[in-house]
């Protein structure tokens, strides 16, 4: 089961610029600033720019879907014929994340709180 698309993560080759140009665009500052991860939430959207998603393999922007057994539905969309690009693994905070790619090359991230649970 799903919560929706929730989560959007960029892959920026220049995070200061990165920053400062969502900053505009989103009227806000980030929730997260990090060398390896600036997060920003506007209108119930998690934004996040990722400064070593081009060497993780994303071509382009990651939507994420909210799950609730992460390793069950990358495990579905395996069976289904995607191939793993990033498996499951915590990124701190008790968030778990996988992404996958379809059979046409589209990004499919999944993401998981336990936290929350």
């Amino acid at each position: 089961m799903t919560a929706g698309l929730k989560t959007i993560i960029y892959p920026v080759k220049n995070l200061t610029q990165a920053k400062a140009l969502f900053s505009a665009l989103l009227e806000v500052e980030p929730y997260a600033d990090t060398p390896y991860y600036v997060g920003f939430k506007d209108a119930g959207q998690d934004v996040g720019l990722d400064p070593n998603g081009h060497a993780k393999g994303m071509t382009g922007p990651v939507p994420y879907w909210h799950v609730t057994d992460i390793r069950s539905r990358l495990a579905a969309l395996l069976a289904a014929g995607a191939e793993t690009l990033e498996d499951v693994h915590d990124v701190g905070g008790g968030r778990l994340i996988a992404s996958a790619k379809d059979t046409d090359g589209n990004l499919i991230g999944l993401l998981q709180d336990t936290a929350a649970e």
